[in-house]
């Protein structure tokens, strides 16, 4: 594993055009700002993946929010969900700061990786099969390069099926199917996977979502990958 081959995977992900439908939301989100960030130069590329490359864990997400890592450039980064994941990853000691506004504000993942199983902002939150399937390449690879990685943190059911598809096409398959649930857990090839509900503003503005819950699955991620 090394930095580099990281950073190589990054650089294909943000030049990557493959999904037209994709590509022209997120340009068009881009040009047409939301009113609270009228003044800022968006991002409006493919998001690459962010963190430790010595890590032990994965937080895998959905896909970046057209007005968070769509703007920013970094992944959960400007936004309300990331406000919630990052203060719980910093209360567990894999982030050195608990807020993530810009992709130069200083924070750092310590033992952590965080990714998505697609890279550009969809319309609606809602990526189709076939835009799934042409980012996994991306997620299989860092998977790849991770050596050290035991534990997978799926946030929401997207991110389980995608983790579960990544790790089939690697050639580790888990028959019948894990069921994804908060708290659920599957023992995939050398990876302990993870479920947990996705911290979207729905979950946590509802209670669905605690930070204590949160809380809870990262730490026994990190139990897990010791």
């Amino acid at each position: 594993m090394s930095a580099g081959e990281l950073a190589d995977v990054g650089a294909e992900v943000v030049a990557c055009r493959a999904c037209p439908r994709l590509v022209e939301w997120r340009e068009r989100a881009a040009r047409e700002k939301v009113a609270r960030f009228a003044d800022q130069e968006y991002w409006g590329r493919a998001v690459p993946g962010f963190g430790d490359p010595a890590a032990r864990i994965l937080i895998l997400g959905l896909a970046p929010a057209a007005n968070g890592g769509n703007r920013t450039g970094r992944i959960f980064t400007g936004d309300r969900s990331g406000d919630f994941l990052f203060a719980a990853l910093h209360r567990c000691g894999l982030a050195t700061q608990p807020t993530s506004v810009a992709r130069d504000d200083g924070l750092r993942l310590v033992g952590a990786y965080l990714t998505a199983v697609n890279r550009c902002a969809p319309p609606g939150n809602r990526p189709t099969p076939q835009e799934r399937d042409r980012c996994l390449p991306f997620l299989q690879r860092e998977l790849a390069v991770l050596d050290d990685l035991r534990a997978i943190v799926a946030l929401g059911a997207f991110a389980w099926d995608g983790a579960l598809r990544a790790l089939a096409a690697m050639g580790h398959r888990v028959r019948p199917k894990p069921a994804f649930g908060h708290g659920a857990e599957a023992s995939v090839g050398p990876y302990q996977l993870l479920g947990a509900f996705h911290p979207s503003q729905q979950n946590t503005f509802t209670g669905k979502l605690t930070p204590e819950m949160l809380d809870a699955i990262v730490r026994r991620a990190v139990a897990r990958a010791v």
